[in-house]
């Protein structure tokens, strides 16, 4: 056609003005087989329920893909209709449902392309539900927020921490219900590392004094009374009742001079044995090590005054007996100091010879046999008038369950920290290149100290020996 207008024939024949139009390109269709869609039953859920070792039920499983439901017309309903989210239902059990693909129905009569999404948790009818805050009901265990309900989930999932009422983790606020140093003195008497030491652990001139040979001295001087008292009745010669009582007063005499001064005598002792060199000490061999403390892996802390880093720790606590008093022990004489309570602990620790330069561990924890000679220092000293001036002392009394009425007493505590300066008497023992020195078999025995009219005496395990470490300065480790 001989026109001034564009024109182009199409493919039936007929003409028709303007330009052909170029043909577009199609969009690909993305198609995909949809899960089975299984109505909240774990059963059909497939490789779901493989997961919890549940027999599948493959008769009752569904289809999904294109339904066509009438013939349609040139009008196409093109949808796709997209679920994610988990199904939950009384099981607890979680699916993911997805379909993707053309739906055709009959009743539409126009070409309408509709795209559906849905996100979150589906009812088991297929249906999103709502959201909510706090437990649900109608049997969902599933809930979005909220605390966690107190029934475990049937997938096994253990949590860790302890559950309120309402299931969820349990917060713990406030004051906590033991003090620290409660904490603490517990663990340090329940530690197995930990040696608690006695009173009986210290040496003392009655406990040590062998019992026949006191009971056979106390029959001797029966007899001689009663034989001076016999000869006295009957010649009146009281010569050999005079003897009897200065020889009783002369040993009556050495007791107590021994029961007085023992302690101070074996101190002097231990300071007179002579010093080993742990570089040439032999396997075996009962040596006196002197050197610098260094804490072990348990270090300690003092009782009452929170000394840190110690490696032996005392505290005593002494009241005094008057003529109405009560009494602070079975034992406790009237007009005397008699000790109520003591808690002395001791613990493995390093020793660095002074000679040698060498380091070696003292074993003394773990329950050994320690012989302990360390000075203690009064801390407090307390009467009826002035015993509401330390509010430290009475907690430190409440913490173990003594009363604080009307009554002397006395607190004396002593310790040996880090860098303090120590002798240690013991047995060395080496052991694949580790040097140790370790309790001896065998007590050691003093001798009898005749200049000094004292009588020997058996100290058994190690024997440590330290000054008051609260007048002395200590060498920083």
């Amino acid at each position: 056609m001989g026109s001034r207008f564009p024109s182009h024939q199409l493919s039936n024949g007929l003409y028709v003005s303007g330009r052909p139009e170029q043909p577009k390109e199609r969009t690909p269709t993305m198609s995909s087989v949809a899960m089975p869609y299984t109505g909240g039953d774990i059963k059909k859920s497939g490789e779901l329920g493989k997961m919890f070792d549940i027999p599948m039920d493959g008769s009752k499983s569904r289809k999904s893909g294109q339904l066509n439901s009438a013939p349609s017309r040139t009008g196409s309903f093109a949808g796709a209709a997209s679920h994610s989210g988990p199904i939950l239902t009384n099981t607890a059990a979680r699916s993911i449902y997805t379909t993707s693909g053309n739906i055709s129905s009959g009743g539409m009569s126009s070409s309408v392309s509709m795209k559906k999404t849905n996100s979150g948790p589906l009812n088991k009818h297929g249906e999103p539900v709502k959201k909510s805050s706090g437990p649900q009901s109608g049997g969902v265990t599933r809930q979005n927020s909220g605390p966690i309900p107190p029934v475990l989930p049937t997938t096994g999932l253990i949590t860790s921490g302890p559950l309120n009422s309402s299931g969820a983790p349990r917060k713990v606020s406030g004051p906590l219900e033991f003090t620290g140093s409660m904490k603490s003195h517990s663990s340090v008497t329940h530690n197995p590392a930990t040696t608690t030491l006695s009173v009986d652990d210290e040496y003392s001139f009655r406990r040590n004094f062998p019992k026949p040979i006191l009971w056979s001295v106390i029959l001797i001087f029966i007899m001689g009374f009663i034989a001076g008292a016999f000869i006295l009745g009957a010649v009146h010669n009281a010569i050999l009742l005079v003897v009897v009582i200065v020889l009783f007063g002369a040993v009556a005499a050495l007791f107590t001079w021994n029961s007085c001064c023992g302690r101070t005598a074996i101190v002097g002792f231990i300071s007179r044995y002579p010093d080993a060199e742990l570089r040439t000490a032999k396997n075996g061999q009962f040596v006196k090590v002197s050197g610098v403390v260094t804490c072990g892996n348990v270090p300690l802390e003092s009782s009452f005054q929170k000394v840190p880093r110690c490696v032996y720790t005392s505290t005593s606590l002494f009241e005094y007996r008057g003529w109405d008093s009560k009494a602070a022990n079975p034992k406790h004489r009237c007009f005397t100091w008699g000790l109520r309570t003591a808690e002395r602990h001791v613990v493995d620790f390093y020793i660095s010879d002074f000679q040698s330069g060498l380091r070696a561990l003292v074993k003394t924890g773990y329950g050994a046999r320690v012989t302990p000679y360390v000075d203690d220092s009064i801390v407090i000293d307390v009467s009826a008038d002035n015993k509401d001036m330390s509010p430290e002392f009475l907690r430190w009394l409440r913490e173990r369950n003594l009363s604080s009425d009307d009554r002397m007493m006395q607190l004396k505590e002593g310790y040996i920290k880090e860098g303090s300066t120590v002798s240690v008497m013991g047995v060395v023992q080496r052991n694949d290149n580790v040097l140790m020195i370790v309790p001896p078999p065998e007590p050691l025995t003093t001798g009898c100290q005749w200049a000094k009219c004292i009588f020997p005496a058996s100290l058994e395990g190690i024997i440590l020996r330290c000054e008051d470490t609260s007048k002395i300065d200590v060498i920083p480790v």
